[in-house]
């Protein structure tokens, strides 16, 4: 028996590329903005990351999960200014946002995946883990530095404290999207501050902003 023999070599599956990651996501943004939603097809995003298209299904089940994966990555650009106070704080992460959503690629996705997500529950659950559970991080951010300056009280139950957090979240994204992407409306410095002061002082507010 040879003393010298050599060690077993432990054959690993192959490791997911990054940058082939990214140049997918890229690709699909790209995509969705030159061909729309209905003509986008896995095939032509691959071609353009240059990966074969067997990658891509080994990473996503169809384009739904893929364009809520590209669109994610979108959303977690969005910081969270600190400018003094919870207000500016808020005017801040809310005009980026906008901003965001005012991206060809970022419209064309939410407007997609939010129409197929109604008769798709896993797409539905998608959008909620890769989206909003992430973005989740603004509000928690912000009622942190808030609660550090005496601007909000601390809130003794985690389970309060998370229905909160959930409740503003459902209120910014809501009224935000709706007003970008339903309405078509302008989301600009005054209309922010004004949504602001209503977050924050309730409806009474609305009436002494001029």
């Amino acid at each position: 028996m040879c003393s010298h023999s050599r060690p077993k070599t432990i054959r690993a599956g192959r490791p997911r590329s990054a940058e082939a990651d990214a140049a997918i996501l890229d690709a699909t943004r790209a995509a969705l903005v030159e061909l729309g939603w209905s003509k986008l097809t896995l095939g032509d995003v691959a071609k353009r990351a240059g990966v074969a298209k067997t990658t891509l299904y080994r990473r996503w089940a169809n384009k739904s999960e893929l364009v809520v994966d590209a669109v994610a990555v979108l959303f977690d650009e969005l910081e969270l200014p600190d400018r003094g106070s919870l207000a500016a704080d808020i005017e801040g992460v809310v005009l980026q946002f906008a901003q965001l959503l005012q991206r060809p690629e970022a419209k064309t996705a939410m407007m997609a995946v939010v129409a197929e997500s109604t008769r798709d529950e896993p797409l539905r659950e998608r959008i909620r883990v890769s989206i909003v559970d992430r973005q989740k991080r603004l509000v928690l951010t912000g009622r942190e530095r808030a609660q550090a300056r005496g601007e909000l009280p601390v809130e003794t139950s985690p389970e309060a404290a998370a229905r909160t957090a959930d409740l503003i979240f459902d209120v910014v994204a809501g009224a935000v999207v709706h007003r970008a992407l339903v309405s078509g409306e302008p989301v600009d410095e005054d209309w922010v501050r004004r949504f602001t002061a209503v977050l924050l002082g309730g409806l009474g507010a609305a009436g002494g902003l001029d």
